[in-house]
């Protein structure tokens, strides 16, 4: 099992909901933080609690519909000299569900695409080639099991492609130990899932994380994170590691 104390790992959408425990847990386990929101302030709450779990951490701003914003994002942490070790791109929007899904607009696909699909994927493209070269890396891209459901239609899509690309980029990853896999919390009582979602966001720990410490050199897995729940850390990472 991957020992990440000192590691710097980035969390995507880290002040709320499945973010903020991820963030919490990582800090636990030694990791240092870079933690993005839209705005600094609401972020202000989980960089005081992790860094007084002893690690070091700061924020980043940026819109993740925009491109520009978020590739401005990743020049500030490259200008900071942080080498990201670990990343989690878990900010993600669901932007409706629509009754009259025959109706969808355009934009739901639009503004689903740019959130889901393309900055996570962006930062992918920035942050791979230096754990190529550095000879270490885990990236975490947080899908959904969302099928059979037209009313979420730009939600749905927008992260199928997201797993495409995962899967697309896993081959130039092969026999590393840089590994990239998908991970699926479940549906979850988060601003996003909703109040009437059956799992709660502490279920979702450790199985969210457990791509973060597997050690099998292997990519292009899927774990649902509710499989996890219940377990320890090893004993999640010990299942992980015999999943095809």
């Amino acid at each position: 099992m991957v020992n990440v104390k000192g590691k710097w790992c980035l969390i995507t959408g880290a002040s709320r909901g499945i973010g903020y425990k991820i963030a919490l847990f990582m800090a636990e386990h030694g990791a240092n933080l870079i933690l993005q929101s839209r705005n600094s302030m609401h972020t202000e709450k989980v960089l005081s609690e992790v860094k007084a779990l002893g690690v070091e951490a700061y924020i980043v701003e940026a819109e993740l519909s925009s491109s520009v914003s978020v590739n401005k994002m990743l020049e500030n942490i490259d200008q900071k000299g942080t080498n990201v070790e670990i990343v989690f791109n878990n900010a993600a929007v669901q932007i409706a569900y629509r009754n009259e899904y025959f109706k969808t607009p355009v934009n739901d696909f639009v503004e689903s695409f740019n959130i889901n699909t393309i900055a996570p994927a962006l930062i992918c493209y920035h942050l791979l080639p230096k754990m190529i070269e550095n000879g270490f890396g885990r990236i975490i891209n947080v899908t959904s099991g969302i099928k059979n459901e037209p009313e979420q239609a730009g939600y749905s899509a927008s992260k199928a492609a997201l797993d495409k690309i995962t899967l697309d980029l896993c081959p130039i990853i092969e026999n590393s130990d840089v590994i990239m896999n998908l991970v699926d919390p479940g549906w979850c009582r988060t601003d996003l899932g909703g109040p009437n979602a059956p799992n709660s966001v502490e279920s979702t720990i450790p199985g969210m994380c457990v791509g973060a410490f597997i050690d099998d050199k292997k990519s292009g897995r899927l774990f649902p994170a509710q499989m996890f729940a219940g377990m320890t850390l090893q004993e999640a990472v010990s299942k992980a590691e015999i999943m095809l």
